[in-house]
């Protein structure tokens, strides 16, 4: 039987990351190293501390701490990226290491005990967990996006003024079991 939790959780992490990927694609590289100012990150900081933070968490999921020793947390907030193909190399990396870990999950390890700083949290809780976090920082890329893009943003989601006609397409399907990811 499929894990439908792990199934479920894969299918939001995608949604999440096709998020990240439309708004990385619509920005420059200089538009991606933008900050409004020193205490705010750019699109770029926010994507190297969710790189480092996926690879912490996931590599070695099950059997090691989530916040692994080599891990320099501090440094992610600098910047350091020199072009766009290396932060989407990062990106894409982070991403993969995420999917290998949680793929292969099967129903009885969700009720294994993993480690964040030594506090421990179900599987199913560290998922949530990064469910929670990851959406947090997109959105956070995702307004910056909108201020520096202005009427020039691509909406990636209902756009303004178009509930009443994306409704519509939906309610004219018939009802059935699907993801709201399917169509995207």
């Amino acid at each position: 039987m499929d894990n439908l939790l792990v199934t479920s959780a894969i299918k939001q992490f995608n949604y999440y990351k096709a998020v990240g990927d439309k708004t990385i694609d619509q920005l420059s590289f200089e538009e991606l190293t933008w900050q409004p100012n020193q205490d705010t990150n750019s699109v770029s900081i926010i994507v190297k501390h969710m790189v480092g933070n996926m690879l912490s968490r996931w590599t070695n999921f099950l059997t090691e701490d989530g916040e692994k020793i080599w891990r320099e947390r501090d440094l992610e907030f600098e910047a350091s990226y020199t072009n766009k193909d290396e932060l989407i190399t990062a990106w894409k990396t982070g991403w993969a290491c995420l999917f290998d870990a949680i793929s292969p999950l099967t129903n009885t390890d969700l009720d294994k005990i993993v480690y964040i700083r030594n506090e421990g949290h179900y599987v199913s809780e560290a998922i949530f967990r990064q469910l929670g976090h990851y959406p947090y920082h997109i959105g956070q890329m995702v307004q910056i996006g909108k201020t520096l893009k202005g009427n020039n943003w691509k909406s990636l989601s209902i756009p303004k003024g178009e509930s009443k006609t994306y409704n519509q397409e939906k309610f004219n399907k018939p009802k059935g079991k699907r993801h709201f990811t399917n169509d995207l």
